[in-house]
């Protein structure tokens, strides 16, 4: 009997550990799956909500989970990095993401990167802060998807390269023309293209694009534009080609009467916004820099600016390479040492004696000319220096409605030189000067004596007009006559018919006195 009831219990025994088994088993496996798929370094980066896999919100992978970036301040170093680290393309902008929401986790990132790191993690980091981002802003960044300019000078320039099937290829030269290039440059977001060369920037050491592009030059997407086999498989050394952008036009200087002065504006989201800054000689250092204006003549201060920020180090060769801040800064004022426009220079005669040679106007010994400056009318007053490289004497007049006249009565071989015109005026408490470009007189001996010349001119002159009236008047004698012969055909015709009809109405034997009477 008790040995019935122990046999009639081992079976409902296993029954029982078979549950308990699959769950350990299935304990066991996500364990082991856990353990396959290892988690992301810490300090890595992603991007999210964006409109590409290259585009968005950046996170930060610390102590175990993704976190916001909500550091005040970054530069596009940082977003080179990222970028590359992404493996995604060039840098194309960097903005103020969106508000961070009230006790959502973020991570303050204090870093230093030189751009050209592999990732986050290989830049200097001086300090990692999680924590709660309180009335603070993430970090949005835009990389380009499909194409980028590498070993170049800066975010505008390098050896172009297409993503293919998850590597990056270059493109030969002879697969790729200006219009080509005008799409790559506006897909980066810089200006239009300034140098196209194979070999600009180097060969690179990887695969070849199999394609030839056929951009029509509106396309906002280099992989937009149709493509075609290319004519010959191979692409030799030194075609890889290379691509100059020139830097776009997002900084202005405004109010000030000049491109080379005024407020400094940048071109953000769809407008100009007015910039900020704390530093403000290094930040307008690259401003004049970028707008060729020369170099920092004075800066003022400003309003304040609620909406960004920058801090530059005042190397940098363009604004948008400076770091953002997103904070409070007063706005400023820059003027440039370029504050004026190069002023012309023109000759001009009224006896007709300049000609036009080889290296410049040509004018007759003997003959009077007159050199004129002028310039745009930027600021009231000033005043131009004529130089003259062949003497050391040279002429000033005010400026009279942004112009003077410089009278020179008889041209002689001392005249013969190189002339200049320097105009200088005194604005925003400096003074300021622009030289015009240089313009060559050579002096030359006239066929004949200016006097006969002048006499063989009014004797031509009045040829002329002899000539002109005697035509006119002519055709108009000849018309009268013939009017007047006309009128006297159409009376005597006129007369006539009224003989014949008065012979018609009287008999025949009054037609035969009439003719009696004749």
């Amino acid at each position: 009997m008790t040995v019935d009831r122990f046999r009639s219990v081992e079976p409902q025994l296993e029954t029982d550990m078979i549950p308990a088994v699959i769950l350990m088993i299935l304990f066991w496996c996500t364990d082991l799956q856990a353990q396959s798929v290892s988690p992301p370094a810490e300090l890595s980066v992603r991007l999210v909500n964006g409109t590409t896999s290259c585009s968005g919100t950046v996170e930060v992978f610390n102590e175990g989970e993704w976190s916001g970036l909500c550091t005040r301040w970054w530069s596009m170093r940082e977003v080179k990095v990222v970028c590359r680290e992404l493996d995604c393309g060039n840098p194309v902008s960097e903005s103020r993401g969106p508000l961070v929401e009230d006790g959502r986790r973020g991570v303050r990132l204090f870093s230093s990167c030189y751009g050209n790191e592999s990732s986050i993690r290989q830049c200097d980091i001086i300090e990692v802060r999680p924590g709660v981002c309180i009335g603070g802003y993430y970090h949005h960044v835009t990389c380009s998807e499909s194409v980028r300019l590498v070993d170049g000078a800066g975010l505008c320039s390098g050896r172009v390269e297409v993503k293919s099937n998850q590597s990056w290829a270059s493109v030969c030269e002879a697969d790729f023309d200006r219009q080509d290039a005008e799409v790559v440059c506006g897909e980066l977001g810089c200006g239009a293209p300034a140098a196209l060369q194979g070999g600009l920037y180097g060969e690179g050491g990887g695969q070849t694009w199999d394609k030839e592009f056929q951009c029509k030059g509106k396309e906002s997407l280099l992989l937009d534009c149709d493509t075609s086999d290319r004519e010959n498989n191979t692409c030799l050394p030194g075609n890889a080609v290379g691509l100059t952008c020139s830097e776009p036009d997002d900084v202005r200087l405004v109010g000030g009467g000049s491109r080379c002065a005024g407020g400094v504006e940048q071109y953000d989201q769809g407008e100009w916004r007015t910039v900020g800054a704390r530093d403000w000689e290094d930040v307008a250092a690259v401003v004049c820099r970028q707008l060729g204006c020369g170099s920092t003549v004075s800066v003022l201060p400003g309003n304040t600016t609620r909406w960004f920020g920058v801090s530059c180090s005042g190397s940098e060769s363009v604004l948008r390479e400076c770091s953002r801040i997103y904070d409070l800064y007063s706005g400023f004022t820059v003027i440039c040492s370029d504050l004026l426009v190069q002023p012309d220079i023109s000759l001009t005669d009224s006896m007709g004696g300049v000609s036009r040679g080889h290296q410049g106007p040509e004018m007759f010994r003997g003959y009077s000319f007159t050199i004129t400056c002028s310039t745009q009318p930027q600021y009231p007053g000033g005043s131009f220096l004529l130089t003259f490289t062949g003497s050391k004497i040279s002429q000033t007049q005010p400026a009279v409605n942004h112009s003077a006249a410089f009278l020179f009565p008889a041209a002689d071989d001392s005249h013969q030189g190189n002339y200049s015109c320097v105009y200088d005026n005194h604005v925003f408490s400096h003074d300021f000067s622009s030289e015009s470009e240089l313009l060559s007189l050579t002096i030359t001996a006239s066929p004949l004596p200016a006097f006969i010349i002048r006499h063989v001119v009014v004797v031509l002159m009045l040829l002329t007009a002899i000539t002109t009236s005697y035509l006119y008047y002519k055709p108009t004698r000849r018309q009268k006559r013939v009017n007047r012969v006309s009128s006297m055909d159409l009376y005597v015709n006129a007369m006539e018919m009224v003989s014949l009809s008065s012979r018609a109405e009287a008999g025949p034997g009054e037609e035969r006195a009439a003719q009696g009477t004749e």
